[in-house]
């Protein structure tokens, strides 16, 4: 009988680390997210207030889930608020909705500073010869299950067609296919054929534009390289749709059926751009 008692025992100590977590995690999830919270969201995330219901609690579900599992540390003196804890949640799970997920599952920490901070790099310069260097952020993300952020940019992005949080978190998606290369997880085999074929298209023309200085609805940032491409690319699938829609109307249809939400259902039209005006003519000086 003290042998069963002890086999027991043993058995409830091996599992407890594998079933606390989750038995946890469905307590916090069976609480709704506070009325605090919701006001941030609404006011801090410009497209929640058009979202329909049933994706607002969807989204706050996945607040509520990544504000349980993630840490959030701040950085030059920054005393990490709640406020700042949900905006950034709740543009994170943006990327979520409709989407199976375990809410970025590598990623354990965030680290805010007050403003852009100062990242040291190593440059490469002819022959091979590698000299340190630094370089200005507004975000980065980590390979070690952290990011970084730029609470300033964080807030004066969205909506105005860039978004730090977007692009950092998009990241963290692309690398979850095993390396950040452009190529997210899609589920079916089948879909990367007809992905790496609209994105390497789309690319490429982007590296053009970049090249001759060209305007694009993409930031030339994108054509640093593919992985930087996908993470832009998603900034300006969420800020700027009606115009991904028009100019790259085959990447946005990846992008649909990647991410499941048009967001063109959140936000108005942009306004069309105004019709150039005609000059008088004169015959002294011509128009």
């Amino acid at each position: 009988m003290e042998a069963l008692i002890w086999i027991g025992l043993t058995a409830l100590l091996i599992a407890t680390p594998f079933f606390y977590p989750r038995w946890r995690l469905r307590r916090v999830l069976a609480q709704p997210l506070p009325a605090a919270a919701l006001a941030v969201l609404q006011h801090n995330i410009p497209v929640y207030r058009r979202m329909a219901p049933a994706l607002q609690q969807q989204l706050q579900r996945l607040v509520v889930q990544f504000l349980h599992q993630k840490k959030f540390i701040g950085c030059e003196g920054l005393e990490v608020t709640d406020e700042m804890a949900v905006t950034i949640a709740g543009q994170a799970c943006l990327l979520l909705l409709n989407r199976p997920s375990k809410v970025y599952p590598a990623l354990h920490t965030i680290l805010v500073y007050p403003g852009a901070f100062v990242a040291r790099r190593a440059e490469v310069g002819p022959g091979g010869v590698v000299t340190p260097g630094h370089q200005t952020m507004l975000g980065e993300s980590w390979d070690d299950g952290r990011i970084v952020l730029s609470w300033e940019d964080v807030m004066s992005g969205p909506g105005r067609g860039h978004n730090v949080v977007l692009h950092e978190f998009a990241h963290q998606l692309d690398s979850e296919s095993g390396r950040a290369n452009g190529a997210p997880y899609l589920g079916n085999p089948a879909s990367y054929s007809e992905w790496s074929a609209v994105l390497e298209r789309d690319f490429q023309s982007l590296r053009h534009s970049a090249m001759y200085r060209q305007h694009s609805v993409m930031d030339h940032y994108g054509a640093t390289n593919p992985a930087e491409f996908f993470a832009v690319a998603t900034e300006t699938f969420f800020e700027k749709p009606y115009q991904m829609a028009e100019h790259h109307a085959e990447l946005f249809a990846e992008f649909l059926k990647y991410y499941r939400v048009d967001p063109r259902e959140w936000m108005a039209p942009p306004p069309p751009p105004p019709e150039p005006q005609m000059q008088p003519y004169s015959f002294l000086g011509g128009w």
